[in-house]
């Protein structure tokens, strides 16, 4: 088969946005948030679950995610990307935090570019990520969604 083939969504509407929640039969492979829905696809066990934790996730019953991911990046990637999974739910850090964190201090930019391209909104939660000067700075999903994001996690929105 092919792996495209293979592929299972779900969508979830959030207070910010539609969510489109793709697995194949094993792992989650990304979350996006997506304007438009994209035909009518089967969902699966992974999907199902995601959906079922994105959303006590919004309902603020869950602060922490178990879910089995399969993110395509390279090493690099792989690691900014677990080190933002260890990003406390409610609890900010900077992109210098995370080069350090990874023992790459002028990796600065690198981890920037890396957590831009975190293909798990949310479930990896590079939201969480600010300038060093405490400003907001670039999110996927948009700066509005980021704020929203942080705020709620903070008890407010």
């Amino acid at each position: 088969m092919n792996e495209i083939s293979d592929l299972n969504y779900s969508y979830l509407d959030t207070p910010i946005g539609q969510l489109e929640i793709c697995a194949n039969s094993r792992e989650l492979v990304s979350i996006y948030f997506s304007d438009l829905q994209q035909g009518t696809y089967p969902s699966n066990a992974i999907t199902k679950e995601a959906l079922a934790q994105l959303k006590a996730y919004f309902a603020r019953k869950l602060t922490r995610f178990e879910l089995p991911l399969a993110a395509q990046g390279t090493a690099f990637q792989h690691q900014v990307w677990q080190a933002l999974a260890t990003i406390p739910y409610g609890s900010t850090c900077s992109y210098a935090d995370i080069a350090n964190q990874l023992q790459n201090p002028k990796a600065v930019r690198a981890v920037g570019a890396a957590n831009g391209k975190n293909p798990l909104s949310i479930v990896i939660p590079c939201h969480r990520v600010i300038g060093k000067n405490g400003t907001l700075t670039g999110y996927a999903g948009g700066l509005g969604r980021k704020s929203w994001l942080l705020d709620f996690e903070q008890g407010a929105e």
